[in-house]
């Protein structure tokens, strides 16, 4: 699978993830990655986990959920 925004440039580059949001292949030129903390529904005791969780998205989805 290749990288969908090199496609776009006239480029040929091997994916290497997939977005969360829209399932765009994209290399790593074009991942964006970002650290979020994983959160479960309220109940008693502990409701956020330890460890934070990785999000690899492409530049759309991220530029999109930057802007909300």
């Amino acid at each position: 699978m290749n990288c969908y925004e090199c496609g776009q440039q006239g480029r040929t580059t091997p994916a290497t993830a997939v977005c969360r949001v829209c399932g765009a292949a994209v290399c790593t030129d074009h991942v964006r990655t970002e650290s979020k903390s994983l959160r479960e529904s309220a109940s008693p005791g502990k409701v956020t986990h330890d460890q934070p969780a990785r999000q690899l998205t492409c530049p759309v989805c991220h530029a999109a959920e930057e802007s909300s």
